[in-house]
C-alpha cells in the first residue's frame, strides 16, 4: 500500500530539512559520530531522504475487526494533519509495517547498536522512552495511535546529553527516540487499534513518522 503518512505540505517541509543539510554533510561539519561507527555523511543523508520516501510504503501483516471505519478524512492531532485513505466496505482494519518509519529505523538502529562499545546509558536511556512514549501516546480516532513529534528526539537528546559520553550522544540518541517510539508508542499500544476505526493501522507511519524523521535530523546535529 502507498500513501503519505502526513498531507502533502509537510512532507514537502521534511524534504527540504533534510536537503537543508545536505552541504553541512557533504563538507563535514556534522556527522562525525557516525562517521566514526561506519555511516559516512553522503549515506546519513541518503537514508533520510530514504526515510521520507519509505514513508509512502505501508507493508500490510495483519488484519484486525474493528468498529465502523473512517476513511477519506483529515485528521488532526498535535498539530499534524493527516488524509486517511479510503475506507474498506468491511469493519476490517489493515495492520501495516511502514518502511520508512519502521523498517528502516529498526534496522539502522540494530547496526548503529552492533558498531558500539558497551554501555549501560543505552538500555537505560531506551527503556526510560519506552515508558514515556506508552504513557504520552494517545489513541486518535480513524488514525491510530500517536505522539507529539518533537517530544521523542528532544527527551532522547536531551537523556543522551546527559548520560553519554560525547561520541555516543548522536546514536544513542537516535536508537533511543525511533525504538522508544516503536516499542512503547506503537507495539505496546496495539490492543487498542481493534477500537479506533482506523482503515490502516501503520507501524512507524501516520501518527508517529513525525518524531521517527526528526529523530534522524536531531540525531545528526548532536553529532
Amino acid at each position: 500500500m502507498i500513501f503519505p503518512p502526513l498531507i502533502f505540505l509537510v512532507m514537502v517541509v521534511f524534504f527540504v530539512m533534510a536537503f537543508i543539510m545536505l552541504p553541512f554533510l557533504l563538507v563535514g561539519l556534522i556527522g562525525g559520530a557516525f562517521i566514526k561507527l561506519g555511516l559516512s555523511p553522503h549515506m546519513m543523508f541518503w537514508l533520510l531522504i530514504l526515510t521520507l520516501l519509505g514513508s509512502l510504503v505501508n507493508i500490510p501483516i495483519h488484519t484486525l475487526e474493528t468498529t465502523e471505519v473512517m476513511g477519506g478524512q483529515v485528521i488532526s492531532y498535535f498539530g499534524m494533519r493527516v488524509r486517511l485513505p479510503a475506507a474498506p466496505r468491511t469493519r476490517r482494519t489493515v495492520l501495516a509495517l511502514n518502511v520508512g518509519g519502521a523498517v528502516i529505523p529498526a534496522f539502522l538502529s540494530l547496526y548503529l547498536w552492533s558498531r558500539m562499545p558497551f554501555t549501560l546509558a543505552l538500555p537505560i536511556l531506551l527503556s526510560g522512552m519506552i515508558v514515556i512514549m506508552y504513557h504520552v501516546a494517545r489513541p486518535v480516532k480513524g488514525l491510530g495511535i500517536a505522539v507529539p513529534g518533537l517530544i521523542p528526539p528532544v527527551l532522547a537528546a536531551l537523556g543522551a546529553w546527559l548520560l553519554c559520553p560525547e561520541e555516543l550522544r548522536a546514536p544513542i540518541a537516535y536508537i533511543a527516540s525511533t525504538m522508544g517510539t516503536l516499542i512503547g508508542a506503537d507495539l505496546l499500544k496495539l490492543r487498542e487499534i481493534n477500537h479506533l476505526g482506523a482503515p490502516v493501522a501503520s507501524i512507524g507511519g501516520a501518527g508517529t513518522f513525525d518524531a521517527i524523521f526528526l529523530s534522524g535530523i536531531i540525531a545528526v546535529l548532536l553529532s
